[in-house]
């Protein structure tokens, strides 16, 4: 691959971003949210200081074959903001050539800039080669460490069915 490219999505690449994350929720097995919503869903957040989208492609002219979403918030335990690394996704016939690790990179030097301490993700534990790259890249599974009282873990808890 020679020279890949990340850049930060525009409002005129709504369509770009959604139609990514469409295929995602395609990759995951799933039908819901519908591809309106996810668009504009995406329409929404970009207009949200605290969110970007990335994207990704093999180089200047080629498409984007990636997209992953940064969502920012400030963190009382940092004394910063924090980075939330959302909905990494590389096109199949992509995976496998750098370009996630591209991308993630990309992600982390945004937050970095940005003055993040912290980058956070969840991953499902059975995407071995999503865990794989992210464990490459210094995530580890318990990314906020030990406290006294032992590992700290990433929970959660739907609200509603949709």
């Amino acid at each position: 691959m020679p020279n890949p490219l990340v850049w930060q999505a525009g409002p005129d690449e709504a369509e770009l971003v959604s139609g990514l994350l469409v295929e995602f929720r395609d990759w995951a097995g799933s039908s819901w949210p519908s591809a309106e919503t996810f668009l504009g869903s995406v329409k929404t957040l970009m207009q949200d200081p605290d969110t970007t989208f990335l994207l990704v492609s093999a180089g200047r002219g080629a498409p984007p074959a990636g997209v992953c979403q940064l969502r920012f918030r400030l963190s009382v335990w940092t004394a910063a903001e924090d980075c939330w690394l959302e909905d990494v996704y590389v096109r199949e016939h992509a995976r496998g050539t750098g370009l996630g690790r591209t991308l993630i990179d990309a992600a982390c030097e945004h937050a970095r800039h940005r003055g993040c301490r912290r980058v956070e993700l969840d991953v499902n534990e059975d995407n071995a080669r999503a865990m794989e790259l992210y464990r490459s890249i210094g995530f580890s599974p318990h990314s906020k460490g030990m406290s006294a009282t032992g590992r700290d873990v990433l929970m959660g808890m739907k609200l509603s069915d949709r």
